[in-house]
């Protein structure tokens, strides 16, 4: 391509808008800067790194203890009693879950789906439950 074909336009000033004023060049230089093609790969690096737990699994003298504790706090609801459950809450994005602990009064022992429920809105599965403590069970032996 020779030189010679623009030669009546390469000295002439750049055109500019009556319209459209140029733009400064830092504002320019932010509509191109932001691009990231990886938007988001944090988040997912971040998410992947994070550690859940598996659900512990109740040896057979447990779970008879707990049902145990179970049937005692159900004769017993009308007294409203304060207890900590601690219980296995899985995790909503990946594989396992986490133990909570919570503590509360007792309000009552829901039917459909099994749960035990407290004052303050906390429902707990009792598929989930894994241990229950409180002044109820002190004199129980373990």
């Amino acid at each position: 391509m020779s030189s010679r074909q623009y030669e009546d336009i390469i000295g002439l000033p750049r055109p500019v808008s009556r319209r459209h004023p140029p733009m400064a060049r830092q504002e320019r230089a932010a509509q191109f800067a932001p691009f990231a093609a990886l938007a988001g790969h944090g988040a997912i690096l971040r998410e992947a790194a994070r550690q859940t737990e598996n659900r512990p699994a109740l040896s057979e003298d447990a779970q008879t203890a707990l049902d145990a504790r179970l049937r005692l706090l159900a004769g017993r609801l009308e007294e409203h009693p304060t207890v900590t459950a601690t219980y296995f809450l899985p995790d909503e994005k990946k594989a396992g879950g986490a133990c909570v602990t919570v503590s509360g009064q007792v309000l009552r022992l829901k039917q459909f789906p099994p749960a035990l429920c407290l004052a303050g809105g906390a429902e707990i599965p009792l598929s989930a439950l894994l241990a229950l403590e409180g002044p109820l069970w002190e004199a129980l032996p373990e």
